[in-house]
Parts: C-alpha cells; sequence; structure tokens
C-alpha cells in the first residue's frame, strides 16, 4: 500500500519536517546534555528533546508531520531504537529507522526495519564512522532500496567531529553515481558549510536534499542557485529539529520571491508526501491543517 493523498484540500496546507530528532522521555535529558556537550553548546535547542517537546514546537511554528531521523551508534541500540521509533506512527509522526553500518548482518536489520512499517533509515558518516561511496555503503543502501525503505544521510560540518568531514558532497556524487534506484536524501541542501562542493559536485545528482540547518547560514543567492540547478521538486523542506528553528527556516523559505507559489509549497510538504509514498503501509488522507492515518 502507499500513501494516498486525497483532494479534499490543497496540499499546500500541508508542511513536512523531513529531518527531526527526538528521543525516548526516559533518554532524552541525558542524551540533550550529551549531545549538547559535544557540539560545544553551538546550537540552541527549541525543545526538550521528548515526543511531547517536538509536538509543542510543530504546533508553534506550524509544521503538521514530522519525520523522525534516528541515528544507531553501536549494534546493541537496533532493537529498542526502531521498536520505540515504531511506537511514534501517528498522524503527526513518520518515524525512520536505523542501523549501525558495521553490523555482522545489514541483511537481517534492514529486514527488521522494513517489517516494523518504518519508512526508511537515517545514516549519519561521522557519528556511524564510514565513507559514503564504501562498497559496503552500496551494498547497503541497495538493499534498502530493494526493501521500499528511503534513505537520508547527515552530510558536511558537524560541530562534534573536526574537517575534513566523511560525508562529503564528492562522496555523495560517488554514490549517487553507483546506486540503482531508489530514494537517497542528503541533508542540509547536501552538505552543511560546503556548498560550494555542493555545487561543483553533487547539483545534478540522482538525489534530493533537505533544508536543514540552512537558512541561517548559506546565502539566499546560493540557496536558489542551488534549487533551480537541481531543480526544486527535488528539495525537501527539513529544521533538524530540535537544533533549529523550523519556524524562522519556514517564513525565510516563503520570503523567496524568485520562487513560485508552486515550488515553495512542493519543497515545504509536497515534495516530500510524494517521496513517503512510495516507502507507506498507510493511507494518509490531508485535510486543512489536520492530519488522519488509518490502515487500508
Amino acid at each position: 500500500m502507499r500513501i494516498i493523498f486525497s483532494t479534499k484540500a490543497k496540499a499546500s496546507n500541508v508542511i513536512i519536517d523531513f529531518h527531526t530528532h527526538f528521543f525516548p522521555d526516559n533518554l532524552a535529558s541525558r542524551a540533550m546534555a550529551s549531545l549538547l556537550e559535544e557540539c560545544n553548546g553551538f546550537y540552541a535547542p527549541v525543545s526538550d528533546g521528548t515526543a511531547a517537546g517536538q509536538l509543542v514546537a510543530m504546533d508553534r511554528f506550524g509544521v503538521d508531520v514530522a519525520v523522525l531521523q534516528p541515528v544507531i551508534t553501536k549494534q546493541s541500540q537496533t532493537k529498542g531504537v526502531n521498536e520505540w521509533a515504531a511506537s511514534l506512527v501517528s498522524g503527526r509522526f513518520v518515524p525512520f529507522g536505523g542501523i549501525f553500518p558495521h553490523t555482522d548482518d545489514y541483511r537481517r536489520d534492514i529486514d527488521f526495519v522494513a517489517g516494523l512499517g518504518l519508512k526508511g533509515l537515517k545514516l549519519h558518516a561521522e557519528y556511524q564512522d564510514f565513507l559514503p561511496d564504501d562498497p559496503q555503503m552500496l551494498r547497503i543502501y541497495d538493499y534498502a532500496f530493494g526493501k521500499g525503505l528511503i534513505i537520508l544521510q547527515h552530510a558536511g560540518f558537524d560541530p562534534a567531529f573536526g574537517p575534513v568531514w566523511r560525508g562529503s558532497p564528492e562522496r555523495f556524487a560517488r554514490a549517487a553515481r553507483e546506486m540503482k534506484g531508489g530514494v537517497m536524501v542528503v541533508a542540509h541542501l547536501g552538505g552543511q558549510d560546503v556548498w560550494d562542493d555542493v555545487e561543483r559536485y553533487l547539483v545534478g545528482s540522482d538525489v534530493y536534499m533537505d533544508t536543514s540547518m540552512g537558512f541561517e547560514y548559506y546565502s539566499e543567492e546560493q540557496f536558489l542557485r542551488i534549487v533551480k540547478n537541481h531543480g526544486a521538486d527535488r528539495i525537501l523542506f527539513g529544521s533538524d529539529a530540535p537544533w533549529s528553528d523550523a519556524g524562522y527556516e519556514i517564513a525565510r523559505l516563503r520570503g523567496l520571491n524568485r520562487l513560485t507559489d508552486e515550488e515553495k509549497e512542493g519543497i515545504l510538504g509536497g515534495n516530500a508526501g510524494k517521496i513517503l509514498g512510495t516507502a507507506s503501509e498507510h493511507k494518509i488522507e490531508i485535510g486543512v491543517r489536520a492530519w488522519q492515518m488509518n490502515l487500508e
């Protein structure tokens, strides 16, 4: 089954934040403190890192749906993190799952994620210590795509790690040339703080990009150039919550007069709705700022 978008309301009323993070209630405060320490307080979080806190932020910023992107940093987390993510499926949350890339059996772990009905995998080359164009990673992508999963990858700068970053636009471009179909999203408009390399290597390749953690850093001119040359239909709104203010980024995007209303609304939710429809076990009918999820 696929996500089916009804025509009862305009899709322009729907905002999908494709890149969010939050944690189980009993771990959230510890996880947030640890991450803030690792990045030396580089970011000011906009929520407490819980699902409830994420919902409060979404309502404040006018976000209808958040796509959860958990990062698994050791094999022992695979079962618990993915089962917790699956428990959050609702009209407001579309969870991805994760695997540890250095697993002894990636097929088993991807089968587990897919079996839970999760929509995709989140991978992070820095925290998980891999190169995106490594042949083993290409095998992982291919198997995940074969299971109908979307892959979202961190790219570029991360304040907890020094350069040179493993997740470079050049490596993602190499991986894209080798991929055998499937949907890969490269976060942070193709590479946080390395957008010149995004333009040099990644623009025009067979990947999607999200806007997360962007409008505070890249220039309006560079953003518009990347969108024009890559294609607005392959750009997804993302905030990287709780580390970025989704309301600010939505306002900046809506204020770009050189994008059409159709392009803006595609980026804010329409494009995400289309690709999520390739990996869903549910029917979602979109109402005006309201979602209802039912099993077909």
